[in-house]
């Protein structure tokens, strides 16, 4: 799959990242949707952490002046959908993102590269489960 490299997007990279969720991928899909330009998925190993990495996402734009357009699913903690109008950032419990296996629904869909994301594939354990199928994810 081709790589496009986008500076801008690694601030929502970086929030996601603060509360260490997992397997973040980042896909380009303005040539597939209207809906946003890029989407974020990434993954929590509870329904708290996903609370916890939406609640902090949130906090941390706000801080920097980004607000989000809307927010679902927060409080379940299952799959928590965040609007930011260009991107939307999908937080899944663990099981929830297999099930629905995102990153094969819009496989069409480039990666895109941030530093943030780079960085992480020169250390991979910082964000990958040993006990998680990694071919549910599909590149």
């Amino acid at each position: 799959m081709n790589e496009t490299i986008d500076p801008d997007l690694d601030i929502y990279v970086k929030a996601v990242l603060g509360k260490k969720a997992r397997n973040p991928v980042l896909l380009d899909v303005h040539h597939l949707t209207s809906l946003a330009d890029a989407f974020l998925i990434c993954h929590g190993t509870s329904n708290r952490q996903v609370s916890a990495i939406a609640e902090h996402v949130q906090r941390d734009l706000k801080k920097q002046g980004i607000k989000p357009l809307s927010v679902d699913g927060i409080k379940e903690g299952h799959w928590v959908l965040m609007d930011y109008g260009h991107i939307i950032i999908h937080v899944f419990f663990e099981e929830t993102r297999g099930f629905y296996n995102l990153e094969s629904l819009w496989s069409d869909a480039r990666r895109i590269q941030t530093e943030s994301l780079r960085h992480l594939d020169d250390y991979p354990e910082d964000t990958t489960d040993t006990d998680v199928d990694e071919s549910v994810f599909i590149e």
